[in-house]
């Protein structure tokens, strides 16, 4: 048998804890080894470990279908070093035991395995002594000289079909996917989220509002890596599945996980589970030590009313952004794609110098700062171009991340050149010296007021042994990207207050960054029209932590690099989308407002004032009305809405790439219904609270709802306050119950404010 992987041989140690003859029934209840508390059971079956009982006491729910167990609760692979030719499959013939320390913990233990003699595995898992959750540590010992790649723990099988389901996944800024069941058998049967990564917290949940839900997430708070995953079977039942990344090292004897997993049940839907997963989330290091949370955020990034992201020269970035913000008369800020001296996606990281001239670009970045205007640029984090001269010369791959079989992990963005840029590692001085001397140039000596560091919030594993850091999983990622990002920050800037931001919203940047580029509120404008909302989930857990801005919303067809190749450009570009798609543009600004994320427009140009004169003067009805209420919407926390009833609508849905070319050049049109109104209510640091209501209507919405001052715990009297573009002026006082009734005229916005305590 030839070797793998350079001699390497994989080993998948699969605990199915079963002879293969063995034939999964339903055990009978003598069969079965419980813990439980008021809320919850758990049931592991005495001969091989599985579990097989997971009831909600509660709302009287079992979730596992003991019919769908053909596993046990762990899965690990390994790789041998040597050339011994013990590779196998599944592990069988296993001993096992178990042992219940106390009522609420249970230890088990595998054994003895037929051609690992010296292999173990031991679980313990225990219940919380009166919420409903559970807690799960794995260690894994006599690895020998096996260099262990993944061990998957807990793996939940045989979860039933709650009906009508719900699946929160925190990816970004959070999603809620309907039916997901009908997902999971349309695409391959199974579904993966990466962590730390593009899912922003460790933790999913499975729900159905009415009855009650499968709760899922890890209390790990030092940034290891993991993936969550969940597959269906033919029993349409699902497996949930934890995998957690060790460093990939032969000479290491055991593996203990610092932290663990945590399974449990709830009732509500993604607000609950929010809530949840906050309880424990703040108060970790990356919320105490959270820039924004700490103050260390420059006040020029706070008092942003609004982004204008643009590509290409100054003409066509700051001019426009200079021009509407005189007509604005509020701070704007610059979001700057496409200034640098390569073509976007192609030869990174030559950006220097800018593609108009450095005389130019600063003369246009210092005039636009001393009109209060701020730029900050984009520069990648972690590619590097294959066509460039530096990567053809060899000194580059070093230093790149390398899979499993040390090859570097190249990836084609630039769907016009066919170029391919490559991962580099942070976890390398070479890699974090360069880009932090080229972020050092782009503050001090073309004078930019930051950078976006774009694929920052994403994590890679790799496994060059020639790199200072463990080869493999780990946590050294986000350690190292820290390491980078302080080295930016240790440059001397003199009076400048530069900002560095990140693309999608992590809590494991909340130390690092300065704000996070979040854009799930114009999901359909590159996602299209499909099961899955959007939801600000992140906000919910972390809003008072973390600045979060952007979207693509866009009234303009996308533009064209003018360094791609001519023969692919469109014979338009930047020219005004068909009136048809007005409203998405509304809704997606309306999401932003509502959910706190400071206001963003795509593609902006001046003739726009006139060409989507309603549209112009909605976002700045939106940006004015914000201005007045950043103690809510900028510093406040999150809350849930009151119940009031909100109109729905069929609007139309452009997906279009946000530059030319990815999709065509051709609008792929959707119809989508959505809410006529959109609501956000927030709470301040003073206690006070804000409803903001977003109308994106043709038709006038009456509001109708009462407010109970216990549910949000602000006093019993006090005023209510309605806060427009234009100032804010009284409503009403209150007397205990707080009751709205008023009108909103057609795309209306405003915000109701809660004032308590008012004598």
């Amino acid at each position: 048998m030839k070797a793998i992987n350079r001699g390497l041989w994989t080993v998948v140690l699969v605990c199915l804890l079963a002879l293969s003859c063995y034939q999964c029934q339903s055990s009978r209840s003598d069969d079965i080894v419980y813990i439980e508390n008021r809320k919850v059971r758990l049931g592991f079956e005495k001969e091989t470990g599985r579990l097989m009982v997971f009831t909600d006491k509660v709302n009287q729910h079992e979730f596992i279908d003991p019919d769908a167990i053909n596993g046990g609760p762990w899965r690990i692979q390994c790789q041998s070093a040597s050339l011994n030719e013990t590779v196998l499959n599944e592990i069988a013939g296993a001993t096992f035991s178990f042992s219940k320390p106390n009522p609420l913990t249970l230890v088990l233990k595998w054994g003895n395995f037929k051609t690992l003699p010296d292999f173990q595995v031991e679980a313990k898992v225990s219940l919380d002594k009166k919420d409903p959750f559970s807690y799960w540590d794995i260690s894994v010992e006599g690895i020998s000289d096996m260099a262990v790649q993944e061990v998957v723990f807990p793996r939940i099988q045989g979860i039933r079909d709650l009906e009508n389901e719900k699946l929160v996944i925190p990816t970004w800024m959070g999603s809620l996917m309907n039916d997901p069941r009908e997902m999971l058998s349309k695409g391959s049967g199974r579904m993966a989220w990466v962590y730390p990564g593009a899912l922003s917290s460790q933790v999913v949940a499975l729900y159905n509002v009415d009855k009650c839900g499968f709760y899922a997430s890890c209390n790990d708070s030092l940034n290891y890596r993991k993936n969550f995953s969940l597959t269906l079977d033919t029993l349409n039942t699902i497996t949930y599945e934890m995998s957690n990344f060790p460093a990939f090292d032969a000479t290491v004897e055991a593996y203990f996980p610092s932290y663990q997993a945590v399974i449990g049940s709830f009732k509500g839907d993604w607000i609950d589970v929010a809530e949840i997963y906050k309880e424990w989330a703040l108060q970790q290091r990356w919320a105490m030590e959270s820039r924004f949370i700490n103050g260390l955020t420059p006040a020029w990034l706070e008092n942003t009313a609004l982004w204008v992201w643009n590509r290409g020269k100054s003409e066509n970035v700051i001019v426009p952004a200079m021009e509407l913000k005189q007509s604005l008369g509020l701070p704007v800020s610059v979001f700057w794609h496409w200034w640098h001296n390569c073509s976007y996606d192609d030869n990174f990281p030559e950006y220097l110098p800018p593609r108009e001239g450095k005389e130019s670009f600063v003369e246009a970045v210092q005039s636009a700062r001393d009109a209060g205007v701020n730029a900050i640029v984009y520069m990648n984090a972690i590619q590097w171009g294959e066509a460039t001269e530096a990567w053809k010369s060899g000194r580059v791959l070093p230093y790149a991340v390398k899979d499993i079989n040390q090859k570097e992990i190249p990836h084609v963005y630039n769907a016009f050149s066919g170029n391919a840029l490559v991962n580099m590692c942070v976890g390398t001085e070479f890699w974090r010296e360069h880009y932090s001397s080229l972020c050092d140039s782009v503050v001090n000596s073309y004078q930019t007021s930051g950078v976006y560091m774009d694929q920052t919030c994403l994590s890679r594993m790799c496994y060059d042994k020639n790199h200072a850091h463990p080869p493999g999983g780990g946590n050294y990622w986000v350690e190292s990207s820290a390491k980078m990002i302080r080295q930016i920050r240790s440059k001397d800037f003199g009076d400048k207050e530069p900002i560095f931001t990140g693309e999608g919203s992590s809590e494991n940047w909340l130390p690092h960054l300065d704000a996070f580029l979040t854009l799930e509120a114009s999901r359909e404008r590159y996602a299209g029209v499909d099961n899955i909302e959007t939801i600000p989930f992140f906000q919910a857990v972390f809003h008072q932590y973390g600045i979060t801005y952007g979207s693509y919303s866009s009234l303009v067809s996308p533009p064209y690099d003018e360094l791609w190749p001519i023969e692919f450009a469109p014979k338009e570009r930047e020219q005004p989308l068909d009136e048809i798609f007005d409203k998405q543009f509304l809704m997606e600004q309306a999401k932003s407002f509502v959910w706190g994320v400071q206001p963003t427009i795509a593609n902006y140009h001046t003739f726009l004032e006139s060409e989507k004169r309603g549209e112009i003067d909605y976002l700045m009805e939106i940006v004015k009305t914000r201005y007045h209420t950043l103690d809510y919407l900028l510093y406040g926390e999150f809350c849930r809405n009151p119940d009031l009833h909100i109109p729905r609508e069929n609007i139309d849905i452009s997906r279009l790439s946000i530059y030319a070319g990815r999709t065509g050049n051709t609008v792929t049109a959707f119809e989508k219904n959505v809410p006529s109104l959109y609501v956000g209510t927030w709470k301040a640091k003073n206690g006070n609270i804000a409803i903001a209501l977003a109308s994106i209507s043709d038709e006038v919405i009456p509001i109708d709802f009462t407010i109970d001052p216990k549910e949000y715990d602000i006093s019993s009297k006090g005023e209510v306050n309605l806060i427009k573009a234009g100032g804010k002026k009284q409503l009403k006082r209150y007397l205990n119950d707080i009751h709205i009734e008023m009108e909103l005229n057609p795309k209306e916005v405003c915000i109701i404010e809660v004032v308590s305590n008012i004598s």
